[in-house]
């Protein structure tokens, strides 16, 4: 189990912070819900989380073979509801690998991507669209 602390530190601005490591970072209101985005706001957090867990299933699944797939990238569009409650809508991942690879271990990767346990958690309730560059 792994805990966060998060505190409202007043202006829509809240701080937290990974225990075990100590790690902290700011989040702030978007524009275009009172805010000023002068950071992640906490939806920005959430599209976050699906790129870096996409890119760490790939990181696991090639250090477990010995392959690497460094450099490889992952840019994630929020698209916010545009009518009923306000909500992400859709996320929209780009994925980039690394040149010289080969057929095996792309469409390896793409499989173990649909095992990355923030989209498995967040399908359901959203449209994630993966795009392979």
């Amino acid at each position: 189990m792994t805990r966060m602390s998060c505190r409202y530190t007043g202006d829509l601005h809240c701080t937290a912070e990974h225990e075990p490591s100590r790690v902290a970072l700011q989040t702030d209101a978007p524009p275009d819900h009172d805010g000023r985005g002068e950071s992640f706001s906490p939806t920005d957090l959430l599209a976050t989380a699906l790129g870096t867990c996409v890119l760490t299933v790939m990181g696991i699944t090639a250090k477990r073979r010995n392959w690497t797939v460094t450099d490889a990238e992952a840019s994630v569009e929020k698209i916010m509801s545009q009518t009923g409650p306000r909500k992400i809508d859709t996320l929209r991942v780009w994925i980039t690998l690394p040149r010289g690879l080969s057929e095996e271990q792309v469409q390896l990767f793409k499989r173990v991507v649909n095992d990355c346990p923030v989209k498995r958690n967040l399908e359901p309730s959203m449209t994630i669209d993966l795009i392979w560059c």
